[in-house]
This record gives C-alpha cells, sequence and structure tokens, in this order.
C-alpha cells in the first residue's frame, strides 16, 4: 500500500470516528514472532512488535505464553482485536506453535485445531494446504528470519521451524463464513494482505466473493449465480439446478461480482435478488445496501410509463412507500415492472462488464421468493 493510500485510510478512520483491527494474519504474525523469540531466548516479549506490510508497527499483548525447551517449542496466543468492524472473528484467540527445526530447513506450516484445510482448486493455496493465505505466510517467514538474526540462531539467516497455527472454536465461527462453500474444511482462514481490518470497509466479504468465482471456475462451472441472500439462492437452485460451489453470496456487492468476472469471466452469470435491491442495479447503482444506495421511485414510475402506465399510476408509483408496493400497483394494473427492472439491470450489468464473454440473465423476487420478474439471457453485442 502506498502512502497516498495509508493517508486515505488515516482520514476516512478520522472522519468516521471508527477503530481500525487486527486480521488474523497479522495475529498469527505477533503469536509466530513472540514464540519464535521464546525459543531463541527464553522469554516472550509482551507486548509484541511487528512491521505490517504497509509499514505500520503495531504492538500486541500475549493472552497465552507456553514454553518447553527441551522439546524445542513455544506458543505464543494473540486474541484478535476488529476494532470496530462485525467481523465474526473478532475476539478469538490466535494461537501459533513454533517447533524449532535445524537452522536452513526453511519454514513449514500446519493447521492446528480451528484452522481449515483446502479441499479444492481454485483458492492461492493448493489442495491439501492449511488455510493459511501467502500474505501471512510471507509475513511469518520474515519476521522469523529477523528474529533469527538478531538472536544468531540460524547460520546465513534461514531459520528452521514448523509453524502450526490454530483458533480457540474456529471450525464453529468458520460455520459463519464462506469457508465450507469454498471447499475450506474444519475451520478458519488466516487473512489479510494490509494486516489491517478498516471497519465496514466489508474487504473480507468482497475477497470472498472473488475466491467463490475461483473456485466455480476451477471446479469447471459454466453458470454461476450472484444472489443478494438465502431465499434468491433457493429461487436459482430451484430454477437452475445450480451446484453450491457454483452460487455467489454476494449481499449488496453486484459490483464485486461483476466487476471480478469481467477480469475472470464464467460463460453465463444469473443475478438474483428481491426487486426493490435489483431496481437500485437498474438505476444504475453497484453498491445495494440501503445507506448507500435508494430505490428510486421516479426511475421506477418512468419505466412503467414505458411499459404502458398512465400518469395515474405514474403518480401512484412516485408516492408510493415501497418499491414492492410500487410493483403491487403495476402488476393490479397490468404492467410488467418487474421485468421491466429485470432487463434494465440486466444491461447495466452488461455495461459493467464491458464486452467481456459472459451472457447475463437477471431474476426479481418478492419476499417469500416468489419470481416477480425475469429478463432474457443476453451478452455483450
Amino acid at each position: 500500500m502506498d502512502g497516498a493510500a495509508r493517508g486515505g485510510r488515516r482520514a476516512q478512520l478520522k472522519h468516521t470516528g471508527l477503530r481500525p483491527g487486527w486480521t488474523t494474519g497479522a495475529c498469527a504474525t505477533a503469536a509466530a514472532t513472540a514464540a519464535a523469540t521464546a525459543l531463541a531466548t527464553g522469554e516472550f516479549p509482551d507486548p509484541v512488535t511487528i512491521t505490517l506490510p504497509g509499514g505500520q508497527t503495531p504492538a500486541f499483548a500475549l493472552a497465552v505464553e507456553e514454553l518447553d525447551e527441551d522439546r524445542g517449542l513455544a506458543t505464543a496466543g494473540v486474541v484478535k482485536d476488529a476494532g470496530d468492524d462485525p467481523d465474526v472473528t473478532h475476539g478469538a484467540l490466535v494461537r501459533v506453535t513454533v517447533r524449532a527445526l535445524p537452522p536452513g530447513s526453511g519454514i513449514a506450516f500446519r493447521a492446528g485445531p480451528g484452522v481449515g484445510t483446502v479441499t479444492r482448486p481454485g483458492l492461492p493455496l493448493d489442495v491439501g494446504e492449511p488455510a493459511i493465505n501467502p500474505v501471512p505466510r510471507q509475513m511469518i517467514r520474515d519476521h522469523l528470519t529477523q528474529v533469527a538474526a538478531r538472536h544468531g540462531t540460524s547460520p546465513g539467516l534461514e531459520p528452521g521451524a514448523e509453524i502450526t497455527i490454530a483458533v480457540d472454536h474456529g471450525e464453529e465461527i468458520a460455520r459463519s463464513t464462506w469457508n465450507p462453500r469454498l471447499g475450506i474444511v474444519g475451520g478458519l482462514s488466516i487473512l489479510g494482505t494490509t494486516g489491517i481490518v478498516v471497519p465496514y470497509s466489508c474487504s473480507a466479504w468482497i475477497d470472498s466473493i472473488r475466491r467463490g468465482v475461483d473456485v466455480a471456475r476451477a471446479a469447471g462451472r459454466r453458470h454461476v449465480a450472484g444472489c443478494t441472500g438465502s431465499t434468491s439462492e433457493r429461487t436459482v437452485v430451484a430454477e437452475y439446478g445450480l451446484p453450491e460451489d457454483a452460487l455467489l453470496d454476494m449481499g449488496d456487492f453486484a459490483g464485486a461480482v461483476l466487476k471480478y468476472v469481467r477480469r475472470h469471466p464464467v460463460e453465463r452469470l444469473t443475478l438474483c435478488g428481491g426487486f426493490a435491491k435489483l431496481s437500485k442495479l437498474a438505476a444504475g447503482h453497484l453498491d445495494l445496501h440501503s445507506a448507500r444506495s435508494q430505490v428510486d421511485k421516479g426511475f421506477l414510475a418512468e419505466l412503467a410509463r414505458q411499459g404502458g402506465a398512465d400518469a395515474a399510476l405514474s403518480a401512484a408509483i412516485e408516492s408510493a412507500n415501497t418499491g414492492l408496493a410500487a410493483l403491487q400497483l403495476c402488476r393490479a394494473a397490468g404492467v410488467p415492472l418487474g421485468d421491466l427492472v429485470a432487463e434494465r439491470a440486466r444491461d447495466e450489468a452488461l455495461s459493467v462488464l464491458r464486452g467481456a464473454p459472459v451472457t447475463v440473465d437477471v431474476i426479481c423476487i418478492d419476499r417469500a421468493g416468489a419470481v416477480v420478474g425475469r429478463s432474457g439471457v443476453r451478452g455483450a453485442h
């Protein structure tokens, strides 16, 4: 991350008054550094300071310290603090056990209890590897090399160690994440590219969307669906019989799906969600969250006019309390507003895809999951 980006992040956090936190990868790096230091010196540094990829130097208090010099083992634990972000791993205890290996033999990573194992291709790790992502692995390697250099424990500054990362209750916590769908079994992933959790950045969700596309492509899926929630997932499964690894829980992040599929195409993309949310996409919004975009009833009235609505119906739509109320008015009058919204949302999606070789269709549903609008399938012209 460059200095301008860091400055922007500081400004953002100062403006919002929200407190940033630390990724599981940063916590694991701190714990590994403390454990390696204890093996080299007989003492745990507490707090332990690490350097993040962007140059920040946070300090972490230790919640666990266990040293077994006879067996060449040390374990340190750090409680994850996600700041003001509603992160499911906030408060989780990340434990790292470092076992000394002959100097120069390299660093091996193992999944302890609560850390998952990769079982499907498409992720940035090989099948069978512990779900410890590349940046945290490199951070740990760098810090252990520094410990070896600082304390003279390894000739040529090449340490030898087996690193086992565990997360208390990680398997239970992982059920609330994308991991089961991505084929990561047994627990959480150790994540992070900057080491910092930015409150409400939703970066973890967007990263999970991207990994979901990767897994679907690696599995040879030619048709995937971006869904706003579990009801829309059930609808596309009923419509198309799609397997679980072809379903992308996009939530409000339609733009994240479209931009990633633009760079990593699949043959067909279905977008399915509530009528009101997809009316926002139809109006050109890529973030469908209620705090960041609103249903534009003037836009709905204009679409309805294109579908045959008279002036009285158009005025009623503009004064309707909700998008679904506008839809009900149109259905009673025989105006296919649901289809019109789906078609316009599909065309907006295609404009974001910018000619990528992807065909798109859109399905709008009501709160009960009934289909209230659909588009045809269309690709780039």
